[in-house]
């Protein structure tokens, strides 16, 4: 018989398989079943290469927070232990991407709130509503069925009433008919034909001013098609459909404004998308923007609302930053900690 030998090493409780082309390094994934209570996180969001890390960690955070939660810059701060500009600066790059909207309301009060929209999935968002302006055009724009025709088989004949009978006449003797009266005939008309009209020629393109406004023309016309997959244009037809839209970015109208102009209420079956796309650039140009009038002397224009980076309230300023009140704190703040000069001996 077989000894037992004490010596052997015990067996692991676990082992790691690993596939034959599976490389020693980079990550594994470890997936355990999470009770009820987690959060589903888009790829395009954790592995954007545009966002930083601190960014897309903030908005896993804020997609994961309840209705009604506050999301300001100061609350984040106290959450996190990065500082408040650092915050403020992934928060403007969430609402640059389209993560994150921050739209500003006023209260019953007078007061100037700033509520925060979070979109876990901006493309779709963008898509879905597209989708929905098409269907209401479409609803709008639909014609009422005609109203069907009576059955004739079904519409009751009027009865008919018995005719007397007919008595008999004496014969008449005829009479010789008058001389008919002489007509003088004319000559025919001569027939003329009406001059065919020429149908005009459709409108040029409209053609920019400068050359400033094409590369954002270019890369919005390449993007349609994120929107609508039909509208997938070919380089020729981007390079053609350019100059219009520099047109319009020219005379003031924004990228959104034009993409919705262009995608708004297309038609069930679109065989022909750059045809469309030109004929709605040249019949629906914006006229271009009046010139401003000279300001008058006693009436300055008062600067822009701006969202404050410490206390996420509204004030008005030339750029970005902090309102007076966090200005002030900051300088309090400052003013104390800094160190007190050394006294000598007396």
């Amino acid at each position: 018989m077989a000894e037992q030998q004490l010596n052997a090493p015990a067996r692991d409780g676990y082992e790691i398989r690993r596939s034959p082309g599976q490389s020693p390094s980079g990550v594994r994934q470890v997936t355990e079943f999470q009770d009820p209570g987690y959060t589903i996180v888009g790829n395009h969001l954790t592995q954007h290469r545009s966002l930083s890390g601190l960014a897309i960690g903030l908005a896993a955070h804020i997609q994961s927070l309840p209705e009604g939660a506050p999301v300001d810059i100061r609350t984040l701060a106290r959450r996190f232990p990065e500082g408040r500009d650092r915050i403020a600066a992934a928060l403007r790059e969430l609402e640059a991407y389209g993560y994150l909207e921050r739209v500003r309301r006023r209260t019953d009060d007078g007061r100037v709130v700033t509520l925060t929209l979070s979109y876990n999935n901006p493309q779709a968002t963008r898509a879905r509503r597209a989708r929905e302006a098409a269907e209401q055009a479409k609803r709008r724009t639909a014609v009422a069925p005609p109203c069907p025709s009576p059955d004739p088989a079904r519409t009751p004949t009027p009865a008919r009433t018995p005719t007397p009978a007919r008595t008999p006449t004496p014969a008449r003797t005829p009479t010789p008919p008058p001389n008919p009266p002489r007509v003088r005939t004319s000559p025919r008309p001569v027939r003329t034909e009406a001059p065919r009209v020429r149908a005009e020629p459709p409108p040029p393109p409209p053609e920019p001013r400068t050359h400033a406004h094409h590369t954002p023309a270019a890369a919005l016309l390449a993007n349609l098609r994120r929107d609508d997959p039909r509208l997938l244009l070919s380089v020729r037809d981007i390079q053609r459909l350019t100059p219009p839209v520099a047109a319009w970015l020219e005379r003031g109208a924004t990228p959104d404004a034009v993409r919705s102009a262009l995608t708004t209420g297309l038609p069930p079956t679109l065989r022909h998308p750059a045809a469309l796309l030109a004929h709605r650039l040249t019949e629906s140009l914006p006229p271009p923007l009046p010139t401003a009038p000279p300001a008058a002397p006693g009436a300055p224009v008062p600067p822009p609302l701006q969202t404050c980076d410490g206390c996420d309230r509204a004030f008005r300023a030339p750029t970005p930053g902090r309102c007076r009140d966090c200005r002030r704190s900051a300088a309090a703040e400052r003013s104390l900690a800094r160190p007190t000069g050394a006294t000598g001996p007396g």
